[in-house]
């Protein structure tokens, strides 16, 4: 087969006035294109250098620098922009860097023409052996978010672009939108060499100004404005970009009669989904690959497409799945991994699970490391039942586990605010459709998102399956509990029977008989527009002063609980001695951080609270005095549980919008993500308390508070957005 570039270079003569390549300031014809790929190839090859880094955000020069590379044999690492600096420096030093090249201006760095910049890096002892042919190194971040070097051919490329030009011969495809990163290999091989061999434009603009910020970073607003504006004939999307567009789709705001072909990949995708997408115009085809495949294996094309699998195997490969349902390929598989030794087998087991049909169409069931066996033997792929998940219910990000339980259960992340009715609807609805094996029996739903920096998700999305385990019981503890298992009308007296068959324990019963409650505090729009970056000093002030006012009364009312517990809740008075110890004198930090902010503390300090926080302080007081004193405990699990879900990813945001000391943020960040094992203590005492009317007592204060709370936090100034702007003008 033609090198990539004989095959380039084929099109450069057959159009060469044609557009190849467009930016947000600079278009290249294809024979522009090739003069300064040409010339960066020269300069390379002049310097000396041999294997290279390709760092930057998606500009034109990356691709005039990446296909320099391929023209002067230089071996080019693609660097993905979000990568770790240990993950970068690991890449760096394992594959033995020259050189960095950088498609924006870099210091200290030489211009070496077209816009691309290099930067000569320390040699490395420690490189790592590669095989003779390798052309590119792709680094993917595996299961463990280790970075992994994948060495392909220049050949190997160009078979995977040349197969996917053939299975597409019916489609017309004119103009691509790069929306992944261009050091994805997925993007590099389909949605640049693929495009310039079929003769299209491909338009390549910074991430963010299409929406796109790290991994998994994402402004559908923006996003969507990029794909109207740029109006593309193909791009390429992963499975949580595909649910965005369908979604976008569906209110109206997207405009589809541009497109004639969307990619997805990059995980399974629910079948409704696509079929949703159809439905409404968009022309969404499934495919499969992996890197060690120059990333395509199998694709769903136009007229060909087959409802749940991800199509036939291109023609450059084969596919078998063996009788334990592993698939295997051979016949463009990749030249080793940087540093171990070369492959013997002609047949790369992939790891990932599925089936063929006799007339060849692939399905893709999930990974064979990650199978889910529950205690009646049965096997689960956590990944089909993610991807169901996101689909039914709109998830940001989903997690199945229960390896040995009698049913999976499902941690959630969700964030557009809806409350616990809506969900468990949506989830009862998806269990009726389950296999009664697959049927969930506990779904934990979170508005916060896991990430990279905590350890659960990998560099490109990926669920970190252990450290997820590992983490269970704190994740758990963060979210709100649906159990798909009991009755809709939930009563106090049914303590109950929890998924397992046992007693359910009193704190998971609190969290789940006061989840309609809590969702009118984690539905407050002061939440969303934080995230959004819509939100002034005066709102931040506005919330402390508040905290303040309930803050001053957390020892009193302690203390006064405590004179009112019974001898036989002594272990609780004992607690308390604890909690008044640890929460005294906060109020104090509350007025520290307001003065940081430039308030008059002494005026604080003697004025009044919103009317919502003097209720609420009055309603405790109450129960305290009139009622059951462990009332009081239903203000802690408000309070110390919303304060470790959103403290400390919210005093973040707002300390980067507002550009505020750290001095201003001692209550915030006390009370979030570092009060774990505060919280923990408190999950141990609710479950140390037995009798019914103790119980009752706690759960209806904590349904009171999350009332009064959630007011508060509905009152707090908020800036006017764009859209009320908008509004207000007509």
């Amino acid at each position: 087969m033609a090198a990539l570039p004989d095959l380039l270079y084929q099109r450069v003569q057959e159009h060469p006035d044609h557009i190849a390549l467009r930016g947000p300031d600079v278009e290249l014809s294809y024979q522009d294109l090739w003069r300064a790929a040409g010339a960066v190839a020269e300069q390379l090859r002049n310097l000396g250098v041999k294997r290279i880094g390709l760092c930057g955000d998606n500009t034109p020069s990356w691709v005039v620098a990446d296909l320099a590379c391929l023209i002067a044999n230089v071996v080019c690492v693609p660097v993905p922009v979000f990568f770790s600096k240990s993950q970068t420096e690991h890449l760096v030093q394992r594959a033995g860097l020259d050189a960095l090249l950088d498609s924006t201006e870099a210091t200290p760095a030489e211009a070496i023409g077209h816009g691309v910049w290099l930067r000569r890096v320390p040699v490395s002892a420690g490189a790592a052996w590669m095989p003779e042919l390798t052309a590119k190194i792709t680094f993917t971040s595996g299961s463990t978010g280790t970075p992994r070097g994948v060495c392909l051919s220049a050949q190997q490329m160009a078979a995977t672009a040349c197969a996917l030009q053939q299975r597409l011969a019916g489609v017309v495809l004119q103009q691509h939108l790069c929306i992944l990163p261009l050091a994805t290999l997925l993007e590099n091989v389909a949605g640049v060499y693929l495009p310039l061999l079929m003769g299209a434009t491909v338009t390549v603009m910074p991430l963010q100004t299409l929406g796109m910020t790290g991994s998994s970073g994402l402004d559908m607003d923006q996003l969507v404005a990029g794909l109207n504006r740029h109006q593309p004939h193909s791009v390429i999307l992963v499975p949580e970009l595909a649910m965005a567009l369908v979604n976008a789709a569906e209110r109206g705001v997207l405009a589809s009669n541009s497109f004639r072909f969307l990619a997805v990949g990059g995980g399974r995708v629910s079948p409704d989904l696509l079929a949703r997408g159809r439905a409404i115009g968009l022309p969404l085809y499934e495919g499969y690959g992996l890197s060690e495949c120059g990333s395509v294996v199998a694709l769903n094309v136009p007229g060909a497409e087959r409802e749940g699998t991800v199509g036939r195997p291109l023609g450059h490969v084969q596919v078998q799945v063996t009788g334990d349902h592993r698939i295997l390929v051979r016949g463009n598989t990749h030249l080793g991994y940087l540093g171990d030794a070369p492959e013997t087998d002609d047949w790369l087991d992939t790891g990932d699970l599925g089936a063929i049909s006799a007339d060849g169409v692939l399905t893709i069931n999930g990974r064979a490391k990650n199978l889910i066996i529950t205690s009646f033997g049965r096997n689960i792929s956590p990944e089909w039942l993610e991807s169901e998940l996101v689909q039914a219910v709109g998830a940001t990000q989903a997690v199945v586990f229960g390896d040995g339980e009698p049913q999976p259960c499902a941690l959630l992340v969700v964030q557009d605010g809806r409350g616990p009715d809506k969900l468990r609807a949506a989830l009862t609805a998806l269990n009726a459709d389950l296999p009664d094996y697959a049927r969930l029996q506990a779904v934990y739903v979170s508005q916060q998102p896991l990430t990279q920096t905590q350890g659960h998700i990998t560099a490109n999305g990926r669920p970190v399956r252990l450290q997820i385990q590992a983490d269970l019981p704190m994740l758990m503890a963060e979210a709100f509990p649906l159990f798909m298992n009991l009755p809709e009308a939930q009563s106090a007296s049914a303590n109950h029977a929890t998924p397992g068959g046992a007693n359910m324990a009193f704190f998971d019963r609190l969290q789940s008989e006061t989840e309609q409650a809590r969702a009118h505090v984690i539905g407050a729009p002061v939440i969303q527009a934080i995230q959004e970056g819509r939100f002034d000093l005066a709102g931040y002030t506005w919330f402390l002063t508040q905290a303040y006012h309930h803050v001053k009364h957390t020892v009193p009312l302690m203390m006064a609980c405590g004179g009112r517990l019974p001898e036989r809740l002594e272990f609780v008075r004992k607690a308390l001695v604890e909690y008044i110890e640890e929460e005294y004198g906060h109020h104090e930090w509350i007025l520290n951080d307001l003065a940081a902010c430039g308030e008059d503390r002494e005026a604080i300090r003697h004025g009044r609270a919103d009317t919502s926080i003097e209720l609420m302080v009055a309603y405790l007081y109450d129960r305290i005095q009139r009622g059951n004193p462990a009332a009081f405990f239903g203000m802690v699990q408000v309070l110390e549980g919303t304060s470790i879900e959103l403290a400390t990813p919210l005093g973040e945001a707002i300390q980067k919008r507002l550009g505020l000391p750290n001095q201003a943020f001692s209550y915030l960040y006390s009370h979030g993500a570092l009060d774990q094992e505060h919280f923990e203590f408190f999950r141990n005492l609710m479950d140390s308390i037995t009798d019914p009317d103790d119980q009752q007592a706690i759960i209806e204060s904590a349904r009171m508070v999350y009332r009064l709370y959630g007011d508060m936090l509905h009152s707090i100034p908020l800036p006017v957005s764009n859209k009320e702007q908008r509004h207000e003008a007509a």
